[in-house]
């Protein structure tokens, strides 16, 4: 691991063997002749097969004319990605690779593998194109977005090995789509660049590789790729732009079709004026939607003979996938931060991982993008988004789904994501033998009692597998007390929860909105969100509550809290134990083990995401790749990788290693701050930190 972090983290002018050396020593080994294809030979991504059957089956946009345009008729146009100067590689992700049947290490050791993954080089097969397709961003329709950085390469065919039945199943189009985030522009970088950031970048990176170990569907990152071109970025929207690295990731799926690819071909927006630049293309949409259910949904395909009753199969199957994937969202505390329909899967994955967070504190109101300001996005939220959201899906297969049938469909959203979401809860407080009418309650109290005392979300699940089942012989005090005191060791202190409770309005700002909406109503219903104000006033509230509180009162009302919650804890485990013919030993067991296969020791927190950073904007990559290690195992201890590299005993920070002297970049904020363990609660500057 050290060997592999000191050959990434050095830099490429030093160690990368030119493109022209590498096949002159190829054609060396060939007798002094390279033949057509012998380059395969070489490089192991000149090996991937593609077979591009998104562009062979939807229509692609003829025009090569540069620049931002609105593109009528085409689900894809051609582009061209644009070189980075010096590319090198962060890290790469060996789980990842393996599906397009590439060795990491073969990866890492070839010299053009950093060009090909920045698209300094267009691989062999591949057809680089951008996806186009509008979007309801914040609620209101956008028009035309698109793939305004991203750069499909193709579509690389299984590999068959001995997981290829399993890969099926989970992808039955038998191939992985592959695209490049970050390498230029392309006639949807509207306003923008086309690039991307090494900060955002390493956050997608390890977003998607962490997510796919919590065993949430989401597209996947192969690798990460690092540049010497810079860009202007304004980070926080302040007029203080800097200089950043332009990076790009590798992101596989098997497609990155989403609602918003079917929304194209929507009628002018009553609200905005705005309309797809395919509108009234019904034939494309039926195009659109027979290429995608023969692709992705097969069995769906060969079930149904009749057109309407396919389709409605087919949305169903996206509101189940969906209803699914927002409950595995809420049952590991992440919120995605912009779940505008553009960002919805097709295929009900996790998808563009842009201000997205984990919850450390609970709190249902949790809005993880500093741009959310109505909280439109916030974590309580995202069940009722989804479902607005493939709402707007439902409109947009018009005429090729009848309305009537799919608001029939979207009736059964709430109750599907509430059988996904209290099967999870279950499992995570290891409620396994039987399904009580009282554990809807058990888990709300639960939230209930975790946002009262600002509990870690993580940790407090995490520490509940602690709580024994009630056994012959047991003090019942003593275990209550014992469970007690490790649920408060995860709780906020009296200032942590004065700060969190912060109304986020100007006072003054919230009087006159105040004022406004006693003198006129009308008028207060156009400049004020009425949720917003009310949040604002329940802060207030309960800010005025803590104010007059101390410390001591604090821990008294938590520990109170906790003890009555624990004792209904256990007495509900007491029915699990009471399941005929059951084994008290055998089903601790079990529930020692599922309990700790649902609740994570590790997420990819804000601040461990921060720490990767800023330790790779000073030129060291061996925290990203430490980090991702940790992440591809996030329900174990991994010994030696419990914490930072260059945090030593008891905490103390060491003299980080591989970072060279000057090295710094532009703008990038050296810290000296003390670090922790990936699995503790965040460290107070941890609350700091704005993501937009």
């Amino acid at each position: 691991m050290a060997a592999l972090a000191a050959r990434l983290s050095r830099p490429s002018t030093k160690t990368r063997i030119s493109a022209t050396a590498f096949r002159r020593v190829c054609s060396t080994a060939t007798g002094g002749m390279l033949p057509m294809g012998a380059a395969a030979s070489c490089s192991p991504l000149e090996r991937l097969r593609f077979d591009n059957a998104a562009l062979r089956r939807l229509p692609l946009d003829p025009s090569e004319e540069p620049g931002t345009r609105t593109v009528r008729g085409a689900c894809f146009s051609r582009v061209r990605p644009q070189p980075l100067p010096a590319p090198r590689f962060v890290a790469v992700s060996a789980p990842a690779l393996t599906l397009l049947g590439l060795d990491a290490q073969e990866v890492l050791q070839d010299p053009l593998a950093s060009e090909y993954m920045s698209g300094s080089r267009v691989l062999p097969g591949s057809e680089p194109a951008a996806h186009c397709y509008c979007g309801h961003q914040f609620g209101q329709f956008a028009g035309q977005l698109g793939d305004g950085a991203a750069c499909y390469l193709g579509e690389v065919l299984l590999v068959p090995d001995g997981q290829s039945e399993d890969l099926l199943r989970e992808n039955p189009s038998g191939r992985w789509e592959i695209q490049l985030k970050g390498s230029g522009l392309t006639p949807y970088s509207r306003q923008a660049d086309g690039r991307k950031v090494l900060r955002s970048s390493i956050r997608e990176f390890l977003c998607s590789e962490a997510m796919f170990a919590l065993g949430i569907p989401t597209t996947r990152a192969g690798t990460l790729v690092t540049s010497d071109l810079h860009v202007l970025r304004d980070v926080f929207y302040n007029g203080r732009p800097r200089r950043e690295r332009c990076s790009v990731v590798l992101r596989i799926a098997p497609t990155f079709i989403r609602f918003g690819s079917f929304e194209i071909f929507k009628a002018e927006d009553e609200f905005t004026g705005r309309r797809g630049p395919s509108t009234g293309r019904t034939d494309i949409l039926a195009q659109l939607l027979d290429y995608v259910i023969e692709m992705f949904y097969p069995e769906i395909q060969k079930k149904h003979s009749e057109r309407e009753e396919r389709n409605v199969a087919f949305f169903r199957e996206v509101v189940v996938r969906t209803a699914r994937l927002v409950a595995d969202w809420q049952c590991v505390g992440f919120c995605h931060g912009v779940l505008n329909t553009d960002n919805m899967s097709i295929l009900g994955l996790t998808l563009d991982y842009g201000p997205f967070g984990f919850m450390d504190r609970f709190d249902p109101d949790f809005v993880c993008n500093a741009s959310d300001n109505t909280g439109r996005y916030s974590y309580q939220a995202q069940p009722a988004v989804c479902h607005w959201n493939l709402a707007r899906l439902a409109e947009s297969l018009d005429p090729e789904l009848p309305v009537p049938r799919a608001r029939a469909v979207l009736d059964e959203y709430e109750s599907l994501y509430n059988s996904f979401y209290l099967a999870n809860m279950r499992r995570k407080l290891g409620l396994l033998r039987r399904e009580e009418p009282e554990d809807e309650g058990l888990v709300t109290e639960l939230l209930r009692i975790m946002h009262n005392t600002g509990a870690d979300f993580t940790n407090t699940f995490r520490c509940l597998s602690r709580v024994p089942c009630p056994a012959e012989g047991q003090e019942e005090g003593d275990v209550v007390e014992s469970a007690v005191e490790l649920l408060l060791e995860q709780c906020a202190s009296l200032e942590e929860l004065k700060a969190a409770n912060k109304p986020t309005m100007d006072p003054r700002e919230l009087a006159m909105v105040l004022s406004l909406a006693q003198s006129n109503p009308a008028l207060f219903q156009l400049v004020a969100d009425r949720k917003t104000v009310s949040r604002q006033l329940e802060r207030l509230a309960r800010l005025k509550e803590l104010m007059e509180t101390n410390e001591e009162e604090l821990r008294v009302k938590q520990r109170d809290d906790w003890t009555r919650w624990v004792h209904q804890y256990r007495s509900r485990l007491a029915q699990e134990c009471s399941c005929e013919g059951s084994d008290l030993q055998t089903m601790q067991e079990e529930r020692l083990r599922v309990m700790e296969s649902s609740n994570p020791r590790v997420v990819l927190r804000n601040y461990i995401a921060q720490n990767a950073i800023e330790a790779a904007e000073g030129g060291d990559f061996s925290e990203v790749q430490r980090v991702l290690k940790v992440l591809e195992k996030p329900y174990e201890a991994q010994p030696g990788l419990e914490q930072p590299s260059w945090m030593g005993p008891g905490g103390a920070e060491v003299q980080r290693q591989g970072v060279e002297e000057g090295s710094q970049e532009e703008g990038a904020v050296a810290t000296s701050r003390p670090c922790i363990p990936y699995d503790s609660k965040p460290p107070t500057w941890a609350s700091e930190l704005c993501v937009t």
